[in-house]
């Protein structure tokens, strides 16, 4: 409806008119027209009622959770409508007039965040004055706000004290206890509102399945019911299952029911993506082109996580076609979503090319670009980035710290890990899970053994990841007994390890030389926990059990093998040759490696200094004309210094240069 038109027909006719108009334009979400409409009310001299301060609260309400900017925009509002209020007099009336039920059904749901809990308290305080607290649509929107404010104790009570309670009163004590996790207490009060013969509506199963009811039962019932018919329920129960990967059987009752819409096509997409069934995704995608309806930026984002196989390559870049198509490529989460799929190909060219092309570059695309550098052993990129982020207001998260740690890792940089590590305790950042670890983990392998068990020991909780870093710190370091009274620590503690654990603990037990501990616990990874050894563990055994001179056991481990013996598994047996002068074995071995890894100067080296070892001198000559002639010229070694020129970092900080130059770097100061 025109805007004059309909400010003419309430001026013409009465309040009653301007209250219809002003609810159509809140019913199509279109509050900011509401609060014009209001303003030219207060303008054609027409006095509101209580009637009307409540459809104004709650255009407010709804103007404010629109989107990110609008909770400024709201306070212009009201500040606006305030003055309009003070020059018509009106504000005197405002200060006596009397709310009804609905005025605080209206206003208290804005109040439901823990910044606003005081503000909630106010007018529940107001509400009782007033004595509307007994109302039971009143009871019902303070408890809903006390959930969201995280304080049960509040609705509990009010809850205790209804006389009448309703199924909406019923659903909302359902959802307080299911948003704050306390899914057991939410079942007891669905049980007990069955006991009580109140009728199950289709809100109860979505607040059931909030509270983590399981869902197979949750779905009996409702087809028990009859609510399985309403379509809220089917997509949520489709969502769930999807959320529970089990995909299939979401998709039979997407397909059982006649309505269709994209919230649970988009959730079995999720599904199938985070399976890595690209397949699947990609027909799902055929049957929303089909329905017409179009992927939104969340069901793009999650295609994009899904797709981490090379062989999925090109239908990422598809996809990616796709969202330049549609526009979703400006949307932030998005562009996130493709750089992070990138990363995950080392495609660090197009990581940089959709980074620069964002107008606006959140922390959290900083910090998909830098772990992306970092994952690519790009590290001197990251910390170049690192630098322009600060030049651009952005102060580090726990994400970029553990993001830099990993390139201090890489790079040797334990001075500017000593940094992030103060930036860390001067912020109060919280130094457990993956922060502590990657503080170990860069201790370890910078050389300060001391400093990692310093952080490790101030951790009070260690997570497996954490143990895992101490492990290979102790292992790295020859300090295998160590190594292996963290993992009975951890095991003592109930963690149950991962391949990672296992691959510190075999390590730590081939520097020692500890055979029988290595057998001992390579058993236990197979038979205990069913695990099934990688190419690294093997590696491992084979390392132990040669240098122990067990030769015979060593090609035992090799042939029983499930997977294929890669250059690391035979290279390790090569290096244990070199050490019992075994040329006959070393010779076989390296013949094989030429064939796996010829480029790698390494076997050549070994292969050279055993035939040295036996005085063969014309085979060693053979071999260093070999590594000439293939380039493979034995394995380059480099420095690293820590560069201090300020001058010279600044002048390459380009942001709009792809090609970072990295040839000076000196760490940033954080404070």
């Amino acid at each position: 409806m025109n805007l004059s038109r309909s400010v003419g027909l309430y001026t013409s006719t009465n309040l009653s008119c301007f209250h219809s108009i002003f609810k159509s334009y809140i019913e199509s979400k279109n509050s900011s027209w509401a609060l014009v409409l209001f303003r030219q009310l207060l303008q054609s001299n027409v006095k509101p009622n209580d009637l009307t301060f409540s459809l104004l609260l709650k255009a407010c309400t709804l103007h404010s959770s629109s989107s990110a900017l609008s909770s400024v925009n709201a306070k212009l509002e009201a500040n606006q409508i305030q003055t309009h209020l003070v020059k018509l007099g009106i504000d005197q009336f405002v200060k006596g007039y009397s709310p009804r039920q609905t005025t605080l059904v209206s206003l208290v749901p804005s109040c439901g965040r823990h910044e606003l809990v005081f503000q909630g308290k106010s007018i529940h305080g107001f509400g009782i004055k007033a004595g509307l607290d007994s109302d039971s649509q009143v009871k019902n929107v303070l408890t809903s706000m006390y959930a969201k404010c995280a304080d049960l104790e509040a609705a509990e009570l009010l809850f205790e004290e209804m006389v009448d309670r309703s199924v909406v009163s019923w659903n909302t004590m359902i959802g307080a206890y299911g948003q704050n996790s306390y899914f057991a207490e939410a079942m007891l009060v669905f049980k007990q509102m069955l006991e009580e013969s109140v009728e199950a509506n289709s809100v109860t199963i979505l607040s059931l399945l909030s509270a983590n009811a399981h869902p197979g039962s949750i779905h009996c019932y409702a087809m028990k019911t009859g609510v399985v018919n309403y379509a809220s329920v089917v997509t949520a129960l489709v969502c769930v299952y999807a959320r529970h990967a089990n995909t299939e059987l979401a998709e039979m009752l997407y397909n059982s029911f006649p309505q269709k819409n994209l919230v649970s096509l988009t959730a079995i997409i999720s599904s199938y993506a985070e399976k890595g069934n690209m397949g699947s995704v990609v027909e799902c995608f055929a049957h929303v082109q089909q329905l017409e309806l179009k992927l939104d930026a969340v069901g793009l984002v999650s295609i994009l996580h899904g797709i981490k196989h090379p062989a999925h390559l090109g239908i990422g870049l598809a996809f990616h076609a796709y969202g330049l198509k549609s526009g979703l490529n400006v949307d932030c989460l998005v562009a996130n979503g493709l750089i992070s799929m990138y990363s995950n190909f080392d495609e660090i060219e197009a990581v940089f090319s959709l980074f620069f092309e964002m107008s606006e570059k959140p922390l959290i695309s900083w910090n998909s670009v830098i772990s992306g550098c970092v994952q690519a052993g790009r590290s001197s990129d990251a910390m170049e980035l690192f630098c322009q982020m600060k030049t651009f207001g952005h102060s580090p998260d726990a994400i970029t710290i553990a993001s830099l740690l990993s390139a201090c890792c890489q790079l040797g940089y334990l001075r500017f890990g000593e940094r992030l590590h103060n930036y860390v305790l001067r912020n109060n950042l919280e130094v457990e899970d993956f922060v502590g670890t990657a503080l170990i983990d860069m201790y370890a392998k910078c050389g300060r053994i001391e400093c990692a068990e310093r952080v490790y020991k101030s951790i009070k909780e260690p997570c497996l990841a954490t143990w895992n870093a101490i492990i290979s710190g102790y292992s790295l370091y020859g300090l295998e007994h160590k190594a292996l009274c963290c993992y009975s620590e951890m095991r003592a503690q109930g963690l149950k390890p991962d391949k990672i654990t296992f691959l510190g603990v075999l390590a730590a037990c081939t520097h020692g030389g500890l055979v029988q501990e290595g057998r001992r616990y390579f058993q236990i990874m197979r038979e205990e926990f069913g695990m099934v050894p990688g190419l690294q563990h093997h590696a491992c055994m084979v390392g132990l059990l040669g240098r122990a001179g067990l030769f015979e056991e060593a090609m035992l481990v090799i042939k029983n093998m499930e997977i294929e013996p890669d250059s690391a598994v035979w290279g390790a047996l090569l290096s244990a040759c070199c050490i019992h002068q075994e040329v006959r074995l070393g010779e076989c071995l390296a013949k094989k490696l030429l064939f796996l890894d010829y480029n790698n100067g390494g076997f050549y080296v070994l292969m050279s200094n055993l035939y040295a070892v036996q005085g063969r001198w014309d085979d060693v000559a053979r071999l260093r004309e070999i590594m000439r002639d293939t380039g493979g010229d034995g394995c380059s070694g480099l420095s690293i210094i820590e560069v201090t020129s300020s001058e010279d970092m600044n002048r390459n900080l380009c942001l709009g240069k792809v090609n970072l130059n990295t040839k000076f770097w000196q760490p940033w100061s954080l404070y």
